[in-house]
């Protein structure tokens, strides 16, 4: 593999950062509110599993014991 002096290295990275399509701050903020709208809705979704399993398991435990 080449091996680049650091000024060149330096330019290179600096030219590819030139290249990077950065989020608007709109951008970043919706995808901010989908993220968490998304984690609630994740929760709420274990939490009735939860809740269905350990009913279900109450249910069986108290019909054999």
């Amino acid at each position: 593999m080449a091996r680049t002096n650091p000024l060149q290295f330096i330019q290179q990275v600096r030219a590819e950062v030139a290249k990077v399509v950065w989020p608007t701050r709109r951008e970043v903020l919706l995808t901010t509110v989908m993220v968490f709208i998304m984690a609630a809705l994740t929760a709420v979704f274990f939490a009735l599993v939860d809740l269905l399993i350990r009913s279900g398991l109450q249910g069986l435990l108290q019909l054999f014991g």
